[in-house]
């Protein structure tokens, strides 16, 4: 299959990208975690902190700070049991929880750092978050290595540490067959999206770095990138710094390569037969960038907004809430949506505060260029106060909503489900992360697509913790119609397409047994 139809039958015609007899083989399922064997370890600090509000004064980084960082960042933090059916004997299904959502809470995810703290020896670590500790991977001083595959585009003598977010392949190619690569870019933005949010709270001066030289990184992590891969490079740092560098010169991945000596460490994954994914090989290869030539930026795009009817939203105040509060009691509603009483003010607050976390530090746009947002909001809406039920896009700039096309939708929208599990019917706020149709491909070919997807992650995540401060839960969904809505939305003429659905709205208490693992 060409890559260019692989990638539109993500998103257009799923049952096209995985085989029709897939079976998902539970018994040899891998863990949601990675397990370094042989390496030396250092514990972290187990006496989490309660509360997580805004850091006003920058604090020097210590073990204990990157401890609760991490913990609040991707720690596991919950098991949790929950009926399989209604039916009395019907089995519990057990999963293990953390603060950032996953596909079917298989976190394909894995977080490593490399630190400079005067508790640890200078190196690259691997965040074990089954025993909430690091593994150190190399130890050495990686600076020059690391700006070098960033391209020089940043001062990594200024920053403290650096994270890199992965993917492996398996941990979700085991149940979604091809359709874990979708899911991969928007897991690792969810992580992605999660850590801004956390980083702030501690204080800590982030930019997110998407293009890099893969396999140098790859390398310095000692990871086969045949089954894992780095998908995000961000750079912490508690001084004022200059993030957008020039760059000096050509490096190539080769280069770098050479000056580092293979590391080869044992992990384990527990299953015991690894199916082939020869599709997400490919993907991924044909997405890697091979010298610093290939980084780019985004070509600034104007907002098309035509001359549909505008439905103004209150300015509201920016949302202040503790963090630590608002990531214990996020809730992801099946089919626990409840029709309850929804207004204009709590649209406002949700639309204002998410669309916010678009204005992040990256490598994308141009310093100092204004630019309109690559991801963007549209809902639908129903028996919110004020406000007729219909299709709206949201008007960041002006803060309002750009009428589409009046009435219910709920019939529409409930018929576009794969599968049976949110009663939209019970929900007041039905959103769509909306992007681009060519996958931004035109400025970053194959890796576009990634990007993408990691974007919409970060704007789901951050919309989802802004509801869980409004007392409200969201439901992303992956399993909808995205012709349909893009037919609602009228996206067909402006060449983009839905990225992905996410319910929000009142909900009641789900009957489960569930235990925290916090100490």
């Amino acid at each position: 299959m060409e890559l260019e139809t692989f990638l539109h039958n993500l998103h257009f015609d799923i049952d096209k990208v995985s085989p029709p007899d897939w079976e998902v083989n539970w018994e040899d399922a891998p863990l949601p975690y990675k397990l370094y064997r042989g390496l030396p370890v250092f514990p972290l600090s187990l006496e989490v902190p309660l509360t997580l509000e805004e850091c006003d004064v920058p604090k020097q980084p210590t073990l204990q700070r990157i401890s609760h960082f991490l913990w609040y960042t991707f720690g596991q933090t919950q098991i949790s049991q929950s009926p399989s059916s209604p039916n009395q004997e019907s089995e519990l299904i057990q999963s293990y929880r953390r603060y950032a959502p996953s596909g079917g809470a298989l976190y394909p995810s894995e977080l490593y750092v490399y630190l400079k703290l005067e508790e640890l020896p200078v190196g690259v670590y691997h965040y074990d978050v089954a025993h909430h500790r690091l593994v150190c991977l190399r130890e050495g001083n990686f600076d020059s290595y690391i700006a070098r595959a960033l391209g020089h585009r940043c001062d990594l003598s200024a920053c403290f540490g650096t994270v890199f977010v992965s993917t492996m392949f398996w941990k979700n190619f085991f149940k979604y067959n091809n359709f874990s690569y979708r899911l991969q870019g928007l897991d690792t933005g969810v992580v992605t999206g999660q850590l801004l949010e956390v980083a702030k709270r501690f204080g800590f001066d982030s930019s997110v770095y998407f293009q890099y030289l893969d396999r140098a990184v790859n390398h310095l992590l000692g990871l086969n990138d045949e089954e894992e891969s780095v998908y995000a490079v961000i750079p912490l740092t508690v001084e004022p710094m200059i993030w957008s560098m020039g760059r000096k010169g050509v490096i190539s991945d080769t280069e770098l390569c050479h000056e580092l000596e293979p590391i080869q460490n044992h992990h384990y994954v527990q299953s015991q037969r690894t199916k082939p994914f020869p599709m997400i090989k490919k993907m991924n290869e044909a997405s890697m960038l091979k010298s610093t030539q290939s980084f780019g930026h985004i070509k600034a795009r104007e907002s098309v907004n035509g001359e549909s009817r505008v439905v103004p939203l209150p300015r509201m105040e920016r949302l202040s809430y503790d963090l630590a509060s608002v990531c214990k009691k996020r809730f992801s509603p099946d089919m626990d949506f409840r029709i309850g009483k929804v207004s204009k003010e709590q649209l406002a607050t949700l639309l204002q505060e998410a669309t916010s976390a678009n204005l992040y530090r990256n490598d994308l746009d141009e310093a100092n260029q204004k630019q309109e947002s690559r991801v963007s909001l549209y809902v639908c809406l129903n028996n919110v106060e004020g406000i007729p039920d219909g299709a709206y896009h949201y008007d960041s700039a002006a803060h309002a909503l750009r009428e589409i096309e009046l009435g219910d939708h709920r019939l529409l929208l409930q018929a576009g489900l794969s599968a049976e599990n949110v009663n939209l019917y019970q929900v007041p706020f039905c959103f769509h992360v909306i992007g681009d149709k060519n996958h931004l491909a035109p400025d970053l070919k194959f890796r576009g697509y990634r990007i993408q997807q990691m974007e919409a992650g970060m704007l789901v995540q951050r919309l989802l913790l802004v509801a869980s401060a409004l007392e409200l839960g969201g439901h992303p969904l992956l399993g909808f119609d995205a012709k349909l809505c893009d037919e609602l939305y009228k996206l067909e003429t402006q060449g983009k397409t839905s990225l992905i659905q996410i319910p929000i709205g009142p909900y009641q208490p789900r009957a489960w047994l569930k235990g925290s693992l916090r100490c």
